[in-house]
């Protein structure tokens, strides 16, 4: 059996359904559904029960969960501008913390989603070696709760024989509409070109970086996927450790704009905006995952192009009634 927590959320709800495709129904999906509409990212996916995230060690569900062969923890709060600190130790350290030992005293595979966001500014680069985890200083609560728990995981005695952590880069696919302003620029955009205004973009405030030009590790979402699902594979434990994922190529904010434009078979038209003086302090000019290191366990995997991913994500999910997987 395998639990998704986040199994309703945005990378959660697309690794459920991909699951499915592969032939896996035996899913506990974990999560809070509460007033959202995140709850349609379950549609079509087929799974055996539902629990709640806060009821999951409540003891009702023990017989349950003992019956786990797999854990893929995609569940927290993904929110950059999260700043309540105390609710972030308690949701994506603590929470995280305890599905590990379960999973380690089970001695069962656990995948779980770091973040980019643990590289700060990126001035101290963007190497996933252990070696120099634990100096990163992240800009934000939520990146910092990330960090702790991959230095918590790093420092444990007792590991399953078989995990992972991922730092996602910038993760753009379907079923994210539920995020509001966490969503990806190609969902906002494709909002804005429908509606027929030109798409807003944050002028740059620094002198080496023209407006537009900020670059990101742009990765979609079913890319990710496939790359967990890769390493859970038993064969793969060998290589147990966090990794980078992203596809190691930059991209221009400019570059996911004309992208989406071209899917959509429309001109661009890009106006671009002041940056919030709240966020400049924080804000990233440059991401770009080191991958060499996954590709070393995963040697041959190909990521699909920025264009690509646009065109699949806007052509064949948000053009369509249905923009879910």
């Amino acid at each position: 059996m395998i639990l998704v927590t986040g199994g309703a959320g945005f990378i959660g709800s697309v690794l459920a359904k991909t699951l499915n495709l592969l032939g896996h129904t035996d899913l506990v999906i974990v999560d809070k559904l509460e007033d959202s509409t995140k709850w349609k990212n379950l549609r079509g996916v087929k799974y055996i029960d539902y629990i709640h995230a806060d009821e999951l060690f409540s003891g009702e569900y023990d017989d349950l969960i003992a019956e786990t062969d797999l854990i893929f923890h995609m569940g927290a709060c993904s929110s950059t501008t999260e700043k309540n600190m105390d609710f972030l130790m308690k949701n994506n350290v603590a929470y995280s913390q305890a599905l590990f030992r379960f999973a380690a005293t089970k001695n069962i595979p656990f995948i779980y989603a770091s973040s980019a966001a643990t590289y700060g500014d990126g001035e101290q680069g963007y190497s996933d070696d252990h070696v120099g985890l634990f100096e990163l200083m992240p800009m934000n609560p939520y990146g910092y709760s990330k960090q702790l728990f991959d230095e918590w995981v790093l420092k444990e005695d007792k590991k399953p024989d078989h995990w992972f952590g991922f730092k996602f880069f910038n993760v753009f696919g379907p079923n994210e509409y539920h995020k509001e302003d966490m969503r990806s620029l190609v969902h906002k955009a494709f909002e804005q070109i429908s509606s027929g205004s030109p798409v807003k973009l944050f002028k740059s405030h620094r002198p080496d970086f023209k407006d537009g030009q900020q670059l990101r590790d742009f990765v979609y979402v079913k890319d990710v996927v496939r790359v967990m699902i890769e390493l859970a594979d038993p064969e793969k434990s060998e290589f147990s450790g966090i990794y980078n994922l992203g596809t190691g190529k930059a991209r221009s904010f400019l570059d996911l704009i004309n992208a989406t434009y071209k899917a959509m078979d429309k001109a661009p038209k890009v106006e671009f905006i002041d940056m919030p003086e709240a966020i400049r302090g924080q804000y990233q000019y440059y991401t770009q995952a080191e991958m060499g290191k996954l590709l070393s366990a995963i040697p041959g995997f190909e990521f699909c192009s920025l264009e690509e991913g646009v065109k699949d994500y806007v052509q064949n999910h948000l053009m369509k009634s249905n923009p879910h997987c």
